[in-house]
């Protein structure tokens, strides 16, 4: 029977020795073993400290992925199971991190080294949280809305000063749109500071509502220097805003659970900065163990990236993400799985027939704000693709019998963002 309290973890490698003593050396530096004896390493310790390799599956020959002091040209490639004991880490997220994803990537013997799956302990994930609203809890705040939710970012995403700023969030707010969100650029600059944004979103938000009876969720971005965060969090909650936005792999899995320890309202993960440690196959953390973390770290939404996007994930790929945050991990709430980048009328169907749920979260930038009848058919566009694709009638067919019936804003929407383009 496999010992509860193990940590799990698969690797992809590349070695110019055989894997299985590359593997060793991986165990070795992630856990109890140096490179030469030492005093103390008695049989005890390593019996309870030691990583274990439990497989090595050779995978053949190949070119180095990456560089190291030697230039072999062809070198071994193989996926590795190694088991860290849990014993090590205890339930914090930052030795985790430092044990599973580590030193390991400075590794002379390893061309390649990446964290592809991890399988979790029950007792360190019942030591989370994890989100404190997720799904659910993010369709209450908006009034129940129900389906996919519609959100977009502000655009332009830097620059704006406040006239400018208050025009967008009014004319977004009364298009009845779910969520609006900062930038992940736009954090705290003087010419529109974080205050200033909070008051005026705040505001209109509050005016649109009277109008529409339809709550806008505004994702504020707090992220900055960790003393301030929260000061910023405090400043979003006592203003009324309904959500917090953090750059989580710019403040680190830490500071998201710090975060998550005294939030008032559900926190926006963004993922800027995360291709950096996975877009390469052969280096980093791929998304399946980081999100694991993140969600344990308290993120109630996380961006996947998007079908059909300007991104480098391939669909198949950002589907998966979908469905890697959509799996329970123990009992703690499925986050929100946030769509981005270049997302228009033509992804609703992609999307849909990839992952048959509507538990998401559509960004849509240009696709609601090049919208040439304004925001507010824009948003309604974006949610007539939704029932199209949900209800498997092609989308020309859709736009032709809404024109019929006087409305033509997914007709223009197909003319702005043709097919292919």
């Amino acid at each position: 029977m496999r010992d509860p309290r193990i940590i799990r973890c698969t690797y992809y490698i590349e070695s110019s020795i055989e894997p299985s003593r590359a593997a060793a050396i991986l165990a070795g530096e992630q856990s109890s073993g140096t490179f030469v004896a030492v005093p103390g390493e008695s049989e005890e310790l390593r019996t309870r400290h030691a990583a274990e390799v439990v497989s090595v599956s050779d995978l053949g020959r190949c070119a180095p992925a990456l560089p190291s002091r030697s230039r072999p040209e062809r070198v071994s490639a193989a996926e590795i199971v190694v088991e860290f004991p849990m014993e090590n880490v205890d339930t914090d997220i930052a030795t985790l991190q430092t044990t599973v994803a580590g030193n390991i990537f400075e590794l002379g013997e390893l061309f390649a080294c990446q964290l592809r799956r991890m399988e979790l302990p029950d007792d360190f994930v019942a030591a989370h949280p994890g989100p404190a609203y997720g799904v659910e809890g993010t369709r209450k705040l908006i009034g129940g809305a129900t389906g996919v939710l519609v959100g977009t970012i502000i655009k332009p995403n830097v620059g704006l000063r406040e006239d400018d700023f208050r025009a967008t969030v009014r004319n977004l707010a009364r298009g009845a749109i779910d969520l609006i969100k900062d930038d992940e650029l736009m954090t705290d600059p003087a010419y529109l500071p974080l205050e200033t944004r909070v008051r005026i979103a705040t505001e209109e938000i509050r005016a649109a509502e009277q109008e529409t009876g339809h709550p806008t969720m505004y994702a504020f971005n707090i992220t900055g220097d960790l003393a301030g965060l929260k000061r910023r969090h405090d400043l979003v909650v006592e203003a009324g805003g309904r959500c917090v936005m953090l750059n989580v792999p710019t403040m680190g899995l830490p500071a998201l659970r710090w975060l998550r320890s005294f939030s008032e309202v559900p926190i926006h993960g963004h993922r800027a900065g995360l291709a950096a440690s996975m877009r390469h196959p052969g280096l980093g953390v791929a998304y399946q163990p980081w999100q694991q973390l993140a969600r344990l770290a308290g993120a109630d939404h996380l961006h996947v990236s998007g079908l059909g996007s300007k991104f480098y994930e391939e669909d198949d790929q950002v589907a998966t993400n979908i469905r890697a945050l959509q799996t329970p991990l123990g009992t703690t709430t499925d986050p929100l799985p946030t769509l981005s980048s270049g997302q228009n009328v033509r992804t609703p169907e992609l999307t849909y027939s990839a992952v048959g749920s509507t538990d998401l979260l559509m960004l849509a930038g240009g696709g609601i704000a090049a919208h040439p009848g304004g925001p507010a058919a824009g948003v309604r566009s974006l949610r007539q693709a939704w029932e199209a694709a949900i209800s498997g009638q092609p989308l020309d067919e859709a736009a032709t019998s809404l024109q019929v019936r006087g409305d033509d804003a997914l007709a223009h929407a197909l003319t702005t963002f043709p097919a292919g383009a």
